[in-house]
């Protein structure tokens, strides 16, 4: 399976059971094993666990092929090894705790969420070329820009 393929699929899946803060880094220059990591925030036990097998349902079907599934007996941190992409699934405090962005988050890449359409329903579109795909963006929604000059203007 082609991995902007792989990567959307496992986004996708990520989206449909409300997974929060998903990230997508490019590994393939640290290492050989595998081309993407992604790191996705589950509220509960029984969110990381729903989130494992959606994401392990997803790829199947998509016709990928599931390495292997770790972690889902606790579910605070969950690891589905999906060959060519692997995805932790963590609770905010074991995420923050770990900080998997610090050791694989050097390549970002950027990805449009479903969550940042404005309407539900809407999926996600692929980068257009290889540059979009390594860009140096995390896949998160931007904050808007701070109003400066309203503030100064009302004083």
């Amino acid at each position: 399976m082609d991995i902007r393929k792989l990567q959307r699929t496992i986004v996708d899946a990520l989206e449909d059971v409300k997974a929060q803060d998903i990230r997508v880094f490019n590994t393939s220059h640290l290492t050989e094993l595998f081309d993407r990591v992604i790191v996705a925030s589950g509220t509960s036990n029984r969110q990381t666990k729903a989130l494992a097998s959606s994401v392990r349902e997803a790829v199947k079907e998509a016709g990928g092929d599931i390495i292997s599934t770790e972690g889902e007996d606790i579910g605070e941190w969950v690891l589905v090894d999906c060959g060519d992409a692997v995805v932790h699934i963590l609770q905010p405090a074991l995420r923050q705790y770990y900080n998997l962005e610090e050791i694989w988050g050097d390549k970002p890449v950027r990805l449009k969420l479903a969550a940042n359409t404005g309407f539900a329903g809407a999926r996600p579109s692929e980068p257009m070329d290889e540059e979009d795909e390594d860009a140096e963006a995390p896949a998160e929604a931007k904050k808007p820009a701070r109003k400066t000059a309203a503030r100064k203007s009302a004083k």
